[in-house]
């Protein structure tokens, strides 16, 4: 089944019975660790946020191995969490064979889509903020050449870099973008060192903007690009606190929120299941501006990010999603 035909048939939209509004949340942390200064971290974040508000207590696992998805989905279950989020699109294969046989739990995905009637999917549009940096990446480049590092070569992380090399090219037809990513396993989500290596052939070859997607990995992207004295736009977390003076922007994802919503939705009684897409509109992606970046980021660049996010979020222009047909006009991998 595709990702849009999910979309249109996770429609049905249950509610959690009062009963089960009493139950502690569940966190499934994924591979790649809970601190690794982006997507996991964020989602910690805002779990941590709940807990800080509300003083409520939450059930929480990190994943140290990909046998372990199924147990761990089944004994957060079985333990009376509920809801049980679950990290990343890698779950969702295992999310579709457990969610059947807990039809009293609720479970909350991050990262994809997953139809079953107890299921709230929560989607980011990243093609959106990725063309954002995409921009200011080209306007801040003096090669003429900027670069993307992935983490694990699949179709949400090609879903960043298409929509970077957009942005790049509505600045300048003729910039060069460059992509790698860092493997095909889940260890490419925490892979500092490989992260590092590819960053400096990159430069070797030009680059002196560097985007990274790559959870724990990333932070080796964003080292090298220190040390070697270029531009880095981090994810999912704002990292711009992590080498000021060298962070031009961070592409903002608010897993956060996401896990913040279900703790708190769940609590209220009143989960809703189903999909959850989270753009530019509601902030579910944005550009981290703050005083780490200001000394980097123009007025001219302010400008330009402004016009096209309004442009976006009224439909005048379109980026171009990956994971809609698996293509990507302005970028060759």
């Amino acid at each position: 089944m595709t990702l849009m035909h999910k979309f249109t048939t996770a429609a049905a939209v249950t509610a959690l019975s009062a009963g089960a509004a009493l139950a502690e949340p569940g966190l499934i942390i994924d591979l790649g660790g809970k601190f690794d200064k982006s997507f996991n971290e964020s989602a910690y974040t805002g779990a941590q946020r709940w807990v800080e508000e509300t003083g409520g207590s939450y059930m929480e696992t990190e994943l140290a191995s990909e046998a372990q998805r199924e147990q761990t989905m089944r004994r957060m279950a079985e333990r009376g969490a509920n809801p049980v989020v679950v990290l990343g699109f890698a779950n969702a294969s295992t999310l579709e064979t457990v969610a059947p046989d807990y039809p009293e739990t609720n479970f909350v995905i991050v990262d994809m889509v997953v139809d079953q009637p107890n299921v709230q999917s929560v989607v980011f549009s990243e093609h959106q903020g990725s063309y954002l940096v995409g921009l200011m990446a080209a306007m801040a480049s003096e090669t003429g050449t900027v670069s993307f590092v992935g983490g694990m070569d699949v179709p949400l992380i090609r879903k960043f870099a298409c929509g970077y090399a957009q942005g790049a090219k509505s600045v300048a037809d003729d910039i060069e973008v460059i992509s790698n990513m860092t493997g095909t396993t889940p260890a490419a989500w925490n892979d500092p060192v490989k992260g590092a290596e590819l960053t400096r052939s990159q430069i070797s070859q030009g680059s002196d903007v560097v985007f990274a997607a790559a959870g724990g990995t990333g932070v080796g992207v964003l080292q090298a690009a220190a040390d070697e004295g270029i531009l880095a736009i981090g994810v999912d977390s704002n990292q711009n606190y992590l080498f000021p003076g060298t962070m031009l922007t961070s592409m903002v994802k608010r897993v956060d929120n996401a896990v913040y919503d279900a703790f708190q939705s769940a609590e209220a009684g009143d989960l809703e299941t189903g999909v959850q897409v989270k753009g530019l509109e509601d902030e579910g992606v944005a550009v981290a501006m703050d005083e780490y970046n200001a000394d980097l980021v123009t007025e001219e660049m302010q400008a330009a990010v402004d016009e096209a996010r309004a442009k976006i979020i009224s439909g005048e222009l379109e980026v171009h999603d990956y994971t809609s047909d698996d293509s990507c006009p302005a970028l060759t991998f």
